[in-house]
């Protein structure tokens, strides 16, 4: 079965390293948003839909900020992921494994990749053809002790991770420099604290940091 996660795509997100999780509660704000973080350096993003802004900030970002590879996240409905790939979501991420959405990805043609937690769930998501998966909330399950004894059974597969859930600067290079990680997702780049206030400038320090730590990790 081919991936659902295009390969091209997986490799070009590998070298990005850092996807900016992100809320957005006014669709005027996608574009300085994603123009601060182009500029500090973190150039994919992941537009969670947990507001009503999120398809019409994604739109934005698609037209107006070429350089951002932009995502859509907590996809939870088959009908969301259809209406994330009609928007132009590059790829799509779910916070758990659900065989319907992941499905209907495949049916539009959307790259994806679903949230997984357990040994079960990763079979179930390598039976769909699924080779990227989320691993959340990555903390809280074990860490990198815990991402390692899953590849334990499953390291011949190949599969690459987003870990995403208590990933921050005292932690970003240890996971970015495990072979199994993709690239790693989080939010404390770009708060939604920092996002109401439209602190372009500090979203941009963030980034810079982040992507600072990344050369380091990953050279």
């Amino acid at each position: 079965m081919s991936s659902v996660f295009d390969r091209s795509l997986a490799d070009a997100i590998g070298a990005k390293g850092i996807i900016a999780v992100l809320v957005v509660e006014d669709a005027e704000d996608a574009v300085p948003l994603a123009r601060a973080l182009v500029g500090g350096g973190i150039t994919a993003m992941e537009l969670t839909l947990r507001t009503p802004a999120a398809m019409d900030a994604l739109e934005r970002i698609v037209a107006e900020v070429p350089e951002m590879t932009a995502g859509i996240g907590t996809i939870l409905t088959p009908e969301q992921a259809r209406s994330a790939k009609e928007a132009g979501a590059v790829f799509g991420v779910s916070p758990g494994f659900n065989r319907r959405v992941v499905q209907a990805a495949m049916e539009a043609g959307l790259p994806f990749a679903p949230g997984i937690a357990t040994p079960s769930e990763v079979e179930a998501c390598v039976e769909l053809g699924c080779d990227v998966l989320k691993l959340f909330p990555a903390e809280q399950l074990g860490g990198l002790r815990y991402l390692k004894a899953l590849e334990g059974p499953y390291g011949f597969l190949g599969l690459r991770y987003i870990p995403l859930g208590g990933v921050g600067l005292g932690n970003l290079a240890d996971w970015l420099q495990e072979d199994a990680v993709l690239a790693v997702g989080g939010s404390w780049i770009a708060p939604k604290d920092l996002i109401g206030r439209k602190a372009w400038g500090k979203i941009g320090e963030n980034a810079a940091e982040a992507a600072g730590i990344l050369r380091g990790a990953r050279g």
